[in-house]
């Protein structure tokens, strides 16, 4: 009977690992590209620019849907980099993360299809924003499993620990409140998640810390 060596373990854990990224990566690239189908291009009239003003929802929602998903694949990218190794049950709870964003294409075709009816469109931006909520509550979970677990590599500081943390979490909170104001005002609810994905994706400690260097200098 073989024993198996650590070089071999670490391959095999490597192998999870990367094979977990891979099909993470994919699934992140196809829904971003099918967000790009509820675009449509409104018949040639007299009055295109005003059937494309009247879109304006829909154009929304596509920024929303695309940010959210660029956003969480730059915290899941992060969190890759972070792991050592991965067990049973890490991969399965990457696996939900990736059905909600999967499914994500599917509320955002249902705020454009819905926009015209009021009662409709407060069922679509609430369904929206629950799929927004389970994203972001998912790569909070993953994050924190693997803490727990103990499955980050040993040499990252804890300062950087702290930070990856504190930037998951507040968006829980954040959807949830959009969501209860998504039931009496659908149109600036949409908004506002337009307003956490660009807060979320956007750099502003870097942009800050870059404007702050360049003073000194």
């Amino acid at each position: 009977m073989s024993e198996t060596g650590p070089d071999d373990v670490r391959r095999r854990i490597s192998l999870r690992t990367a094979r977990m990224e891979a099909l993470s990566d994919g699934i992140f690239a196809i829904a971003a590209t099918l967000l790009v189908l509820d675009l449509t291009v409104p018949a040639v009239t007299e009055d295109v620019g005003h059937q494309l003003a009247e879109q304006w929802p829909t154009y929304i929602a596509y920024l929303v849907s695309f940010a959210t998903i660029g956003n969480a694949w730059l915290n899941h990218s992060v969190i890759t980099q972070y792991l050592d190794r991965a067990d049973a049950i890490l991969l399965r709870l990457n696996l939900v993360l990736l059905f909600f964003v999967s499914v994500l294409p599917f509320p955002t075709h249902m705020l454009a299809e819905y926009r015209s009816n009021d009662g409709a469109e407060r069922i679509a931006v609430t369904v929206y924003g629950l799929n927004l909520l389970a994203i972001s509550a998912f790569i909070a979970i993953v994050w924190h499993y693997a803490l727990r677990q103990r499955l980050v590599t040993k040499d990252n500081s804890e300062d950087d620990v702290r930070a990856l943390t504190a930037k998951l979490n507040p968006s829980l909170v954040s959807y949830a409140i959009v969501i209860g104001l998504g039931l009496w005002q659908p149109k600036i609810a949409v908004i506002l998640y337009l307003v956490i994905a660009l807060f979320m994706i956007i750099p502003f400690r870097s942009i800050l810390r870059e404007a702050r260097r360049r003073r000194r200098s």
